[in-house]
């Protein structure tokens, strides 16, 4: 049966199932539930005894001028695939709780968090790390998943739980995909039909990019400009913010393709902004 419990009772709760031995996996999320989520809670399902998710749309992780006052929310309908996904614990804090009048400390990750999205949305992994931080702290889990389509957000919390002794493992999980191969989002829900009609061509982008390393060699500019071409043609109404070829763990650019290599991307589309990634080598 699905609890709904406050911060106070989450940690006491959760600190009896350990005491009775059981291990807990948490998934925090912004809400409004897709698949993508429903695949984190099956692998966490799969792999503690208990299952807590957290609802929280965290306002410090949103730039002036994002979609904060519009972001999708439907709690009902999110409580019912909870239900169906045998979640034990549903968390969610309220925002002058996790932010107390004259909130002043954040955690600041200064290395893998920099650029990428992090150029683009200033104070943005900030207010994830400081978000997750407070989960973490309150719900003592086992380990968190969180998917590999926020790269990025994934790095910035692994270095986060190294540098700061967390006894928390942190488990990252592939991107799911509707068939045409847009990676599932809840701001999805924001394309108009002709933007979700070339939605698909970011993710064709990018596996332009891996066919342009096998056949026309290692130099990222010149595999860049494959998908810069590939997009003018097949997804005219896109504006990419970035389009970057990193290490996977330090995300610092590569300018030749030797090893392990991720391209990264972020494009608006209307009022989406779209983020997508593919390993172009292991």
């Amino acid at each position: 049966m699905l609890r709904f419990e406050e911060h106070h009772a989450v940690r006491q709760t959760v600190r009896q199932w350990r005491s009775e031995g059981q291990t807990v996996g948490l998934v925090p999320t912004m809400g409004f539930l897709h698949q993508g989520h429903l695949s984190l809670i099956d692998w966490a399902r799969a792999h503690c005894d208990r299952v807590v998710v957290s609802i929280f749309v965290n306002p410090t992780q949103f730039s002036p001028g994002e979609d904060l006052a519009t972001y999708p929310v439907d709690i009902e309908r999110d409580v019912s695939l909870l239900v169906q996904a045998n979640v034990d614990l549903l968390y969610i804090p309220d925002t002058q709780e996790m932010y107390r009048p004259g909130h002043s400390t954040w955690v600041v990750e200064e290395n893998v968090g920099t650029g990428l999205c992090g150029a683009d949305r200033p104070g943005h992994f900030r207010g994830v790390a400081t978000v997750v931080c407070k989960l973490f702290h309150r719900v003592e889990p086992d380990l968190a998943v969180f998917g590999e389509k926020d790269w990025q957000q994934l790095a910035v919390l692994r270095r986060m739980v190294r540098d700061l002794d967390f006894a928390i493992q942190i488990v990252g999980r592939p991107i799911v995909r509707e068939e045409d191969g847009l990676a599932l989002s809840s701001r999805n829900a924001y394309l108009t039909p002709e933007q979700r009609d070339q939605a698909p061509a970011l993710f064709a982008g990018l596996q332009v990019m891996r066919q342009a390393l096998q056949m026309e060699g290692s130099e990222s500019a010149g595999i860049k400009q494959e998908a810069l071409r590939f997009w003018k043609r097949h997804l005219p109404l896109g504006q990419v913010e970035y389009l970057e070829i990193v290490d996977p763990e330090s995300l610092q650019p590569l300018k030749t393709i030797h090893g392990p290599a991720l391209a990264a991307v972020a494009m608006r589309l209307g009022r989406a902004r779209l983020i997508d990634n593919l390993r172009l080598m292991e």
